[in-house]
């Protein structure tokens, strides 16, 4: 009796044991929940572009990654969420190349005015062996960039006249971001930089607080600038890069595989974004210009160019080692 009632007690293991093996291997993997970082709203063509990364990443790895994009910066201010996704409390994000300088110098670059000279140049550029380099050094920040969006050509625009020349800009107020380069930038020009908060800029054309600013297309448009600033003169002075990054953390736990769908995402998603843009942005040119603002073409920007010399001398001054990254930028649009 002892003997029989040992045999099926083993028994009654072992098919415990296969039922145990069986339900491990069949229950489905957990998926990976990402959360992305996105300051513009849903309909922005980043927005947009984001959402398909995030789609196409949760198809082809079959579940395993399930990207979420959170828009509108609900997820904290840009310096805080580049920071956040560094250590990898946030996996993903559409990152500007303006407030990524104090955390990776090399970007800084992207930021000198009129450094690229027109954005089918800057995609050139940073989709080939600067971009890589840029990308390079961002990943030592714990930053993996992956592809990189366009945010249009900024230009200045104002209350009173055409800018056609740097003297046209002797006087004038001109509103800009907070940053050092941009100020040295109108300075540089003849003109008394103003840095200003975006929200405020309306109003403060509107009383003569500022004579003007600068911005691309939809901007202009979008923000009603265009009401009490009818000038839009294109000077292109600064055509910034954006990225789609993902944390290093993260990335470095994929597997290859997913390596490869994640950044083959982000290429196709970058390709959305630029055709999203051009559309979006002529069609905020076409509307302005129905509106009747006056949008004029600086025939020759040389005169602008040069008088950014004492601005490159300065910021080569504050960071040596990044001229040879300026100057390949350089050689390799002067054909």
């Amino acid at each position: 009796m002892r003997l029989v009632s040992s045999s099926k007690t083993v028994q009654t293991l072992k098919i415990s044991a296969l039922a145990g093996a069986i339900a491990i291997f069949s229950t489905p993997v957990l998926a990976e929940q990402w959360r992305g970082w996105n300051v513009h709203p849903p309909e922005y063509p980043n927005s947009i572009a984001l959402e398909s990364f995030a789609s196409e990443v949760a198809e082809k790895t079959e579940g395993r990654v399930e990207p979420k994009v959170f828009h509108n910066g609900v997820l904290g201010a840009q310096p805080d969420a580049i920071e956040q996704t560094r250590n990898g409390a946030l996996n993903f994000g559409n990152f500007n190349m303006g407030p990524m300088g104090p955390v990776v110098p090399e970007t800084n670059v992207l930021s000198l005015p009129f450094i690229f000279t027109s954005e089918d140049e800057m995609y050139r550029l940073m989709d080939g062996e600067i971009g890589d380099r840029i990308a390079a050094a961002m990943e030592e920040k714990g930053l993996v960039a992956l592809s990189w969006f366009g945010s249009g050509a900024r230009s200045l625009y104002n209350t009173d006249h055409p800018i056609e020349t740097p003297a046209d800009l002797e006087g004038l107020k001109v509103r800009v971001m907070s940053n050092d380069l941009y100020v040295d930038m109108i300075d540089a020009l003849g003109g008394n930089a103003t840095p200003m908060a975006y929200s405020e800029v309306y109003q403060s054309l509107k009383t003569g607080v500022i004579d003007g600013a600068e911005n691309n297309y939809p901007s202009y448009d979008s923000s009603g600038h265009y009401e009490v600033a009818g000038y839009y003169s294109r000077t292109e002075h600064l055509i910034l890069p954006e990225c789609l990054c993902v944390a290093k953390a993260t990335w470095d736990g994929l597997s290859e595989e997913d390596q490869q769908i994640v950044r083959e995402a982000a290429v196709n998603a970058a390709q959305e974004q630029r055709q999203l843009w051009a559309e979006g942005s002529q069609a905020s040119h076409d509307a302005v210009v129905e509106a009747g603002a006056e949008i004029n073409e600086v025939a020759d920007k040389a005169e602008f160019q040069q008088a950014m010399q004492p601005v490159y001398d300065d910021f080569l001054a504050e960071y040596p080692d990044l001229a040879s990254l300026v100057e390949d930028i350089q050689a390799a649009q002067a054909n």
